[in-house]
């Protein structure tokens, strides 16, 4: 009876898979190198966490399988209404409300996802997925430290569970405990030596704190192996797969990144911070076209990620489509005010595109400067050094221009020109010079 949350965290950013216990038309089982069965698309994709304890039958079943099916086409809204039904249908099934509470966090409701994930495992006090959904749910609204306490209390009540203290160890990492977090994931290790999760968690722990070798070593373990006597653990984990993207970024080698988020976006379709790593790298390759596709399914999927937003607009504005980039330019703002990059972006957007609607072009470059200003205010020292500085004088120059033209006097329109009589006109004697014009003034 095997249930268990994949977690994967970008940042403070948190993500959760729903969960399913019935295959569905669209999918099919794999199983796992360490005994996992999990629900793959025709292209092999991994599309969900499997539950076997979930058992939704009866009236349940139909509406559970609408959101089912909802969620692996990123139909967020349409998933929602299918396990609310579900969950109405099938009181004591912790199984709907935990997936609920996956859709409602993914559409921005952290509230009602904790409700959801609270009514989970008070359904079934052992439902760990929802204790672990619950606990990062507090932590993604920063209340690191309730999170931790919660899990410590229930480590407490359950101490041989290695997934819970896998979740503990998540949370420890982030509280920047990365000692307090190796040790507790190398305790669920002993627990249970199989639990990918856990060694997952520790290459994650290392590239928060930024000892990358570490972190590269776990990870190779996970995905690659050290030879004959020492395989792959998982070749295929899409979240080790996430985790070295980030690393190989920071470390500055791309095509090795850009090949672990295409891994993690193959295996997981819904892994909305692997297709943003994705998207973005294609975009700084120039590959606009690219990765227009793979940004709109990164909103799809988390349409409350300011950062999934701010990419997406930036592609719509290499795409030629400015007002749609200014829209999701607008929607990342909205989502975090604090996000220094959209006026960057924005800034770009008013410079280099020719025309956009409503705006002259003296006030598009009037508001390219005032957004590069707003940059330059907010930015960290931690973005390093970058062209801002550069796009402003270049700004500044183009917007002299535009007021020199403004201010010059307006050239007389041209005399109509005089024809001039047959007589006059000239010869063609080969090789003689041109006459002049006849003057019109």
């Amino acid at each position: 009876m095997k249930t268990y949350l994949r977690p994967f965290l970008l940042s403070t950013a948190f993500a959760f898979v729903a969960c399913g216990g019935n295959k569905t038309p669209e999918t099919a089982n794999t199983v796992k190198p360490n005994g996992e069965v999990v629900p793959t698309n025709e292209a092999g994709g991994e599309v969900g966490v499997p539950d076997q304890q979930a058992n939704v039958s009866g009236e349940a079943k139909a509406s559970y399988q609408r959101g089912w099916t909802a969620w692996l086409s990123g139909d967020l809204p349409a998933a929602k209404k299918g396990f609310e039904e579900a969950a109405s249908k099938d009181e004591n099934n912790p199984a709907p409300r935990y997936s609920l509470g996956v859709v409602l966090e993914r559409l921005g409701d952290s509230a009602g996802a904790q409700s959801a994930f609270r009514a989970a495992f008070t359904a079934k006090a052992d439902y760990e997925i929802a204790l672990g959904a619950y606990a990062f749910s507090l932590a993604g609204k920063g209340a690191l430290n309730e999170a931790a306490t919660f899990l410590e209390d229930r480590a407490v009540k359950a101490p041989t569970s290695f997934r819970i203290k896998t979740y503990l160890a998540e949370i420890k990492s982030l509280q920047g405990d990365h000692s307090t977090a190796q040790t507790t994931a190398q305790d669920a290790l002993r627990l249970n030596p199989n639990f990918d999760e856990a060694m997952v968690t520790i290459a994650r722990d290392h590239w928060r704190a930024r000892k990358l070798e570490l972190g590269r070593y776990a990870l190779q373990a996970i995905l690659d192996g050290f030879g004959e006597g020492a395989p792959a653990r998982d070749a295929d984990n899409a979240e080790a797969a996430l985790v070295r993207g980030l690393l190989e970024r920071d470390y500055g080698r791309r095509a090795v990144a850009m090949t672990a988020f295409e891994l993690a976006a193959k295996k997981r379709p819904d892994m909305a911070e692997a297709l943003v790593g994705l998207g973005a790298m294609k975009l700084e390759a120039g590959n606009a076209a690219e990765a227009q596709p793979v940004l709109e399914a990164a909103v799809k999927f988390a349409p409350k990620s300011s950062v999934a937003h701010l990419n997406l607009g930036d592609c719509y504005r290499l795409v030629g489509r400015p007002a749609d980039a200014k829209r999701e330019f607008d929607i990342a703002l909205d989502l975090d005010a604090s996000l220094a990059a959209v006026h960057y972006d924005v800034g770009l957007l008013y410079l280099f595109t020719p025309n956009v609607a409503g705006m002259t072009p003296a006030g598009q470059i009037d508001a390219a400067i005032a957004e590069f200003e707003k940059y330059k205010g907010m930015k960290s020292a931690k973005q390093g050094v970058d062209d801002v500085d550069d796009l402003i004088t270049r700004a500044k120059a183009k917007q002299a221009e535009l007021k020199a033209l403004a201010s010059a006097p307006p050239e007389p329109p041209p005399a109509p020109a005089t024809a001039a009589a047959p007589s006059a006109a000239p010869s063609a004697t080969p090789g003689a010079a041109p006459s002049a014009a006849p003057a019109t003034n």
